[in-house]
């Protein structure tokens, strides 16, 4: 697996490490998410972690594996990262699967992601 952006983006999102993502984020980070009931916006990396690990991965949600992730794909500027999870939380077992878009040299500038919600496994 290529060691990009987007890929150490989903290896950091399963492990829930924070440190890990900011710094990957960029300070100025253009985010938009689309859940199945919501569309949520953020700038810079602290309004994304709350999004990311306050909202969609709370703390009562383990992730217990990685199931899939897939990158190095690009349009023009953009590149494309999906990561599949298997979860667990006080309501069961699920899986989730992110499409995510970004552009970005050093850092992510621009970040699109599209999710599945949580499907019972």
């Amino acid at each position: 697996m290529a060691d990009t952006l987007g890929s150490r983006f989903a290896h950091a999102l399963a492990v829930k490490d924070r440190d890990a993502l900011r710094a990957l984020l960029a300070d100025d980070v253009d985010f938009k998410g689309l859940t199945p009931g919501r569309l949520w916006e953020a700038t810079g990396p602290d309004e994304v972690l709350e999004v990311v690990l306050g909202s969609w991965f709370e703390d009562s949600d383990s992730i217990e594996r990685v199931v899939e992730v897939s990158d190095g794909d690009t349009v023009a500027d953009t590149a494309h990262v999906s990561y599949r999870f298997d979860l667990r939380n006080p309501d069961g077992d699920f899986v989730a699967e992110q499409q995510a878009y970004y552009r970005g040299g050093d850092a992510i500038e621009h970040l699109r992601v599209m999710c599945s919600g949580f499907r019972p496994r």
